[in-house]
């Protein structure tokens, strides 16, 4: 009787699911079932963070567009600013804008929701176009540093930065932006949700050793060394001819636009260097834990760099400034 006992009670514990300590099987399953960003937002996570953080992406993205938008269009609108050594620097406006345009609005909407609801194909625009866009904004840095040394040291003796030279940097700089960024799109590894669950960013975990090497090197180390040697001899170049004449005209105005060139660049690399080391101890310790809001810190931190950097720009450049202005406020001024 005893034996029938216990295995009708057995029975009847598993038709309901339940076991030995009264836990339904079910529930210990999914337990120890990892999250599915795609599916539902992190367990560990209160629902209010992802609210603070699509708050601040609401900000940043707002401030971005708007900011950029104005640059873009006072450029277009005034003849005087469409300089050979301005297109790099439109150039960066346009590649902050499509990043807060793709990346910073698909950020909005997932962080408000909790977890990356729009699926593997917006995961994998939102990875691609922040990553390209990104690049693309550092080597415009690298390039405006190049374009910079150029026209202050004259290298190449009287021979002046003109439009094809503009257009050969800014073609060089998206076409190898892209190719350092579409293999993950073609399978050679992959964009993948962050660890936040809300955005996407490569996935720097499997990758060949190699390939990360490479990545760094040609898409952070390179571009950042172009910058600190043009900018070193750049200054060096500036000391000089102060030695000789501190109040020449051309000097003042070079120095002027200089210090905006430098301060810009100090802006991005506080901004973007958080998250390369991030993605640099990921690479090495893949199984490292970090709580998923503090690892999700650097890539939202990031993205204020399409901020700062048409209001370094505006505030910077007197003729800038004043025609930016005038489109704003939609009076003539002489500037």
């Amino acid at each position: 009787l005893h034996r029938h006992w216990s295995l009708y009670v057995h029975t009847a514990m598993e038709s309901f699911g339940m076991g030995a300590n009264g836990a339904n099987y079910t529930e210990v399953d999914d337990a120890f079932k990892p999250d599915d960003p795609f599916l539902g937002p992190l367990k560990s996570v209160a629902p209010w963070n992802f609210k603070v953080f699509a708050a601040w992406m609401l900000l940043v993205t707002s401030l971005s567009l708007s900011e950029n938008f104005l640059v873009m269009f006072a450029t277009y609108k005034f003849k005087q600013l469409r300089q050979p050594l301005n297109y790099i620097i439109v150039n960066l406006s346009l590649a902050d804008f499509l990043v807060s345009l793709i990346g910073g609005t698909l950020s909005i909407v997932t962080n408000y929701r909790g977890y990356f609801f729009l699926g593997t194909w917006a995961c994998v625009l939102e990875g691609f176009a922040v990553t390209f866009f990104g690049i693309v904004a550092l080597w415009s840095l690298a390039i405006l540093a190049f374009e910079r040394f150029f026209v202050i040291c004259r290298p190449w003796g009287n021979t002046r930065l003109r439009g094809k030279h503009a257009t050969l940097g800014l073609l060089f700089v998206w076409a190898f932006s892209f190719i350092c960024t579409i293999p993950p799109v073609l399978g050679w590894s992959s964009y993948t949700v962050s660890r936040i669950g809300t955005t996407c960013e490569p996935n720097w975990t499997p990758m060949i050793h190699m390939v990360i090497i490479t990545f760094f090197i040609t898409c952070f180390i390179l571009p950042l060394g172009v910058i600190i040697v043009c900018y070193s001899k750049l200054l060096r170049k500036l000391r000089k001819v102060c030695l000789q004449n501190c109040e020449d005209s051309h000097y003042l105005a070079s120095r002027q636009v200089s210090r905006m060139v430098v301060v810009m660049i100090l802006a991005f690399m506080v901004a973007w260097t958080p998250y390369a080391l991030f993605s640099i101890i990921v690479t090495i310790q893949p199984t490292i834990y970090l709580d998923p809001r503090l690892a999700a810190v650097p890539a939202f931190f990031a993205k204020t760099a399409a901020v700062y950097n048409p209001v370094i720009y505006v505030f910077m450049n007197k003729q800038v400034q004043c025609k930016t202005f005038s489109t704003l406020f939609d009076h003539p001024t002489v500037c």
